[in-house]
């Protein structure tokens, strides 16, 4: 523990201090000797220190999405050189370098965390010791030991015997209880945080090794908490069940405002967004601007929730733009969307019916036979030609002018049979008896 004082004395005095400024406040509430007025003190610390840490939670999700992002280019270096490390090593950095990523971002919150926790879990040894550190002096020091929460001590632990919990005034079944009661929340708050990320914001269209390091993680941890857990005072376990709430609920306002691109969240939240678009016809929000503004600019790289969206946009007469705004479209314009999807209420050309060979050929006869009756039947008058309409003909049809026949129902009945002759048509010679 001496080793620990050491090198955490640079923390340990802003620590307590803050501890005891808080303990200040809440003290003229609730009284300065009473759990609360310390139990509070710790969660005000923790929630301080999560807001420094907002930056830093900011970089760990570009971080995280970037090395998702980076997964199946890792995975073709890991491939193509298996069997020689060195050059493995060296693509990757490359790899890092070019994209700007950096693998110990994702764990920038923790590592910046770990001084405040190792401080506070040294200030609360000095409690339960009895000895001053940092600015606890002996009436602070006397007034925190005699702070309990749900009748367990500050600074009990779940290991601790019975003569010792006797000592903090305190019985051993209370401080079993609530330590344990505290150790179960701790670990189920870190598995539930951990399965969110894996359930809804993860892109499920990529399956990496790194998704299966994040599904193990989310066993191995709640495990690690539980078996920790017993050997930390009553204060860390409020310490950390404070900042695993606070990471669960900074994790769901992400989740659900800022999602993964291709996850569950994603297609939920551009659901939300086509909703609200619509009724208002436009974007109203910062944040809304840089998602429309990021799906316009992926063009056909778009997965099929963004599709899915500038398709509901278009068929409700809007139009996305580059810069994140939602104009109106025209109404009568065929609007092809980028996937080749005709947005609805486009007018469609229609093609004409290709009519049967028998179908021209009987219209052919049809309007021949109504030239044939509009001629004069007497035999005496002049010869009359006309021409048969070739709307119905073939292509390849040839353009001939056909003269009626001279009143005959002979003349008739070759016209309507579909012969057509050139010249005019001969009467036939009277037989010879």
């Amino acid at each position: 523990m001496d080793t620990i004082a050491s090198l955490f004395s640079f923390i340990t005095t802003p620590v307590s201090w803050v501890i005891v400024q808080f303990h200040s406040v809440y003290g003229k509430i609730f009284g300065p000797d009473t759990g609360w007025a310390w139990g509070l003190s710790i969660v005000s610390l923790v929630i301080l220190i999560r807001i420094c840490l907002i930056p830093l939670f900011v970089k760990q999700i570009k971080a995280t999405r970037a090395m998702q992002t980076l997964q199946p280019e890792m995975k073709k270096i890991q491939e193509r050189y298996k069997n020689d490390k060195q050059r493995q090593s060296e693509e990757m950095m490359k790899l890092y370098k070019e994209s700007g990523t950096n693998p110990l971002s994702s764990c920038l919150p923790i590592l910046a965390q770990s001084p405040f926790f190792f401080a506070l879990y040294h200030v609360l040894n000095g409690i339960a010791t009895g000895s001053t550190i940092g600015v606890i002096n002996e009436s602070l020091l006397a007034s925190a030991r005699k702070a309990h929460i749900f009748g367990a001590p500050l600074a009990a632990k779940f290991t601790d015997g019975s003569a010792k919990v006797e000592a903090l005034g305190a019985s051993l079944t209370d401080v079993r209880v609530v330590t344990a009661v505290m150790i179960v929340l701790m670990s189920a708050s870190q598995f539930y945080t951990q399965r969110q990320l894996m359930t809804k914001n993860v892109d499920t269209t990529v399956k990496t090794p790194f998704m299966q390091q994040q599904k193990m993680l989310m066993y191995v941890f709640p495990v690690m908490f539980a078996v920790f857990g017993i050997n930390f005072p009553v204060g860390v376990l409020v310490y950390w069940l404070t900042t695993n709430v606070w990471t669960m609920g900074q994790q769901m306002y992400v989740i659900r405002n800022n999602p993964t691109p291709g996850s569950k969240a994603q297609a939920a939240y551009l659901e939300r967004l086509t909703k609200h678009v619509t009724h208002h016809g436009k974007t109203r929000r910062r944040s809304e601007k840089t998602i429309v503004k990021a799906i316009v600019a992926k063009g056909r790289d778009r997965n099929e929730f963004e599709r899915s969206f500038v398709n509901a946009l278009t068929k409700a007469g809007l139009v996305a733009q580059a810069d994140g705004t939602v104009v109106k479209g025209e109404a009568q314009a065929v609007a092809q969307t980028e996937d080749g999807v005709t947005a609805a209420g486009a007018a469609k050309r229609q093609q004409p019916k290709r009519q049967t060979k028998a179908q021209r050929q009987s219209g052919a006869a049809k309007g021949a036979g109504d030239t044939a009756s509009d001629s004069p039947d007497s035999s005496g008058s002049e010869d009359k030609t006309t021409s048969l309409e070739k709307s119905d003909e073939p292509q390849d049809a040839k353009p001939a002018a056909q003269q009626a026949p001279k009143g005959g129902s002979n003349g008739r009945s070759r016209a309507q049979s579909g012969q057509r002759k050139g010249g005019p048509q001969r009467p036939k010679s009277p037989s010879k008896k």
